[in-house]
């Protein structure tokens, strides 16, 4: 399958080394890239991410190529990265692509769809499926480039203070949960919302909120939300959430191309390495929450509830494609990846994690 030579970068790391050795590149101009960040300052794992790539890119080119971070608490506007890297106030942001929905509503299919592919699924998907050409149809109308930004893994449902039994229990719940998933959400009867990290707990334990659905065990723990809420649900909404490394693109073209190599080596390998280490964190944190707070109970949607999700995301989806010609060709893509993908999971991954549950 044909893909834009501006996303090819399996080969690129053989080149880095002769390209950073090369006397020339020192001689060459230094760039200085400002980067916008949704999460606060020192924020855990997400923040690491850019930290780590801004880190690699300078190291790769010598000092040639510098990337300065500026947290939420610095540019004062989480949601507002798209904007300010699009009107050129940031080169480049670091955020999820489905904030943005409000403003482009086919931005969202880039971090994860409900009942959707699992990140390696979705990354495949990405670099050698349509994902990264059809991600920058969206994108080139703004000036911006989109690239994937690391993946959490399997994202948890949630926090609830009061247990799920029925669809009635959904009915007027508030709950912080963004992109197609609170969409999915609305058509049962939650009233969704969508509320900047900082100001998550908080809403919770004010009562802004009555649920909240964050990340996972390693990024919730430290939001203390299982001192809030007793009830922690099962996934279902964000299979592979994929963050995003956005890019002016005007910044991008002045970039000298051995320069765009290195770039995209960096958050490519930034990427790979928050996926790693959400895990990681994971099975840490989880087992901090079972040995420290007994009071938490893990909970899987009601059958009927979950049959109600599932009809909700075909109907959207549906009703997506029927509107928007582009909408309607990712959505084809996804759903044709996800049936060839899962095909081989069925048979390797999950044959093997079913087995291994029967081992005693």
């Amino acid at each position: 399958m044909k893909r834009r030579s501006l996303f090819k970068s399996a080969a690129a790391a053989v080149a880095l080394s002769a390209l950073i050795a090369s006397p020339l590149a020192t001689a060459q101009e230094k760039f200085t890239l400002r980067l916008a960040e949704t999460w606060g300052p020192n924020f855990p794992i997400f923040g690491e991410a850019t930290k780590g790539m801004a880190k690699m890119a300078e190291e790769m080119s010598d000092g040639r190529l510098r990337i300065r971070i500026d947290s939420a608490n610095k540019h004062k506007s989480p949601l507002g990265v798209f904007d300010m890297v699009k009107a050129g106030q940031y080169d480049m942001g670091h955020s999820a692509s489905y904030y943005w929905k409000g403003k482009v509503p086919n931005t969202l299919f880039f971090t994860s769809m409900p009942f959707g592919m699992t990140a390696q699924e979705q990354y495949a998907w990405f670099y050698y499926g349509d994902g990264m050409d059809l991600m920058q149809e969206v994108y080139e109308p703004h000036n911006m480039l989109s690239f994937p930004g690391g993946n959490t893994g399997i994202q948890m449902g949630g926090w609830f203070r009061d247990e799920i039994n029925s669809l009635e229990d959904l009915e007027g719940l508030k709950m912080r949960i963004p992109g197609f998933a609170g969409e999915v959400f609305a058509e049962v009867g939650v009233n969704p919302t969508n509320i900047p990290p900082g100001e998550l707990y908080t809403a919770l334990e004010r009562g802004t909120i009555d649920a909240v659905e964050w990340v996972g065990p390693a990024l919730d723990l430290r939001l203390g939300f299982q001192q809030i809420a007793d009830y922690y649900y099962t996934g279902w909404h964000e299979p592979a959430t994929e963050l995003q490394f956005l890019i002016n693109k005007d910044v991008w073209e002045k970039l000298p191309k051995d320069l765009q190599q290195i770039l995209r080596v960096a958050m490519r390998t930034a990427a790979y390495d928050m996926m790693i280490q959400s895990v990681h964190e994971n099975a840490k944190a989880w087992a901090s929450i079972t040995e420290e707070y007994p009071n938490v109970k893990v909970k899987n949607f009601p059958d009927e509830v979950f049959q109600a999700m599932v009809e909700a995301n075909e109907k959207l989806l549906k009703e997506a494609a029927e509107g928007d010609e582009l909408a309607a060709k990712i959505i084809e893509s996804q759903e044709k990846y996800l049936k060839d993908a899962r095909a081989y999971i069925d048979i390797a991954d999950r044959a093997y994690l079913n087995n291994m549950a029967e081992v005693d």
